[in-house]
């Protein structure tokens, strides 16, 4: 089969692979689309060390499914699906509690961080554990579906905090996984919601999508203008989409006394931490990590329009075209690009 490979830091070569075969309760998928994450592009030039060469990345991905293994019973050869991008190992006590993002055994679909080595769809085919599969609804194409792992992530870390009547809710970073958050917060309820980011491109689309106050945070004072918009008290929940230190700094001056902050970005390792202010004002924060099962809703949401993918995509490429847009993705200018979507096969 023919992939993309990382063969060096920021080094990809489009070669042939030897294609994978699947175990007793594996599937094969041929790959028609996957998106580059961002994750993608940190680890293409080594900066993480979780995308140790030699690698085919890629974890946002759909298909069919071309041969199964003898232990799979629900799944059958022309299936059409998509994954989790976490390959959870079902049984300990996380899995069995429907924490599988904590799994123990937790491995991460198209990395390689120094306990593991786990190949990804970056590549024509893939051999994934059929307990991970998902269906795709008719409706979906295989472009949209690429993009419900970050939905997912979206919806998960909405559903980290609940989210009471009347919520004004801040989100810090508009970009892709920011816009999905504003869309989730929509669907679960939120009344006001205010966008904060330094572009007007994302600005201007994160209000098409839901949000109902834009702010540009190099522009303004955030936190001020926030106070404002909520009669002098703040809002209720702030969801940080970036991971730096300005960007959390910013989100926690943001809420009202009492109010929760939900960690989603994690661009920086560490960061600057206004221990006081969380302290005195008995602020709440919660990490969130991938998703726990959202899938099933998040391909409900899509199928019916509730949550909107097309407007991300900025461009739908042939595999063999990778290394190129990773590059582009890399440069000044990359920010531009909200999600890329490589195809290694063409559809039948």
């Amino acid at each position: 089969m023919q992939a993309l490979v990382l063969t060096a830091p920021s080094r990809l070569e489009y070669t042939a692979f030897p294609e994978p075969v699947p175990a007793d309760d594996e599937v094969l998928l041929r790959i028609r689309a996957c998106g580059i994450c961002g994750s993608d592009i940190h680890g293409w030039d080594g900066s993480t060390g979780r995308r140790r060469p030699p690698l085919i990345m890629g974890h946002e991905a759909s298909g069919e499914i071309v041969a199964v293994g003898p232990r799979v019973e629900r799944w059958r050869v022309g299936d059409r699906v998509t994954f989790d991008s976490t390959i959870s190992c079902g049984t300990c006590a996380y899995c069995q509690s429907g924490e599988v993002n904590l799994c123990d055994s937790r491995r991460v679909v198209g990395v390689a961080p120094a306990e593991y080595r786990q190949h990804g769809a970056f590549a024509e085919l893939l051999a994934l554990p059929a307990r991970i599969l998902y269906r795709l609804p008719d409706n979906l194409t295989f472009e949209q579906a690429a993009m419900i792992e970050p939905v997912s992530i979206a919806i998960h870390a909405v559903q980290r905090v609940r989210l009471a009547p009347n919520t004004t809710a801040v989100v810090v970073g508009a970009g892709m996984i920011g816009l999905f958050v504003i869309q989730a917060l929509r669907w679960a309820g939120a009344t006001r919601i205010i966008a904060a980011d330094l572009a007007d491109n994302r600005l201007a689309l994160a209000r098409e999508l839901g949000a109902t106050d834009i702010l540009r945070s190099d522009l303004c004072d955030v936190p001020a203008e926030v106070a404002k918009l909520t009669g002098g008290c703040g809002a209720d929940v702030a969801l940080e989409v970036v991971g730096v230190s300005a960007t959390l700094n910013l989100a926690i001056a943001s809420v009202r006394r009492g109010g929760s902050v939900v960690l989603v970005g994690n661009l920086a390792p560490k960061t600057d931490f206004p221990l006081q202010a969380v302290v005195t004002r008995e602020l709440t924060l919660y990490g969130t990590c991938g998703s726990a099962g959202e899938y099933p809703l998040c391909l409900d949401l899509i199928s019916r329009g509730v949550i909107r993918v097309e407007p991300m995509i900025s461009a739908v490429a042939p595999l063999a075209e990778g290394a190129a847009w990773f590059e582009k993705l890399s440069a000044k200018d990359g920010a531009k690009f909200m999600k890329v979507i490589l195809k290694p096969s063409a559809e039948a």
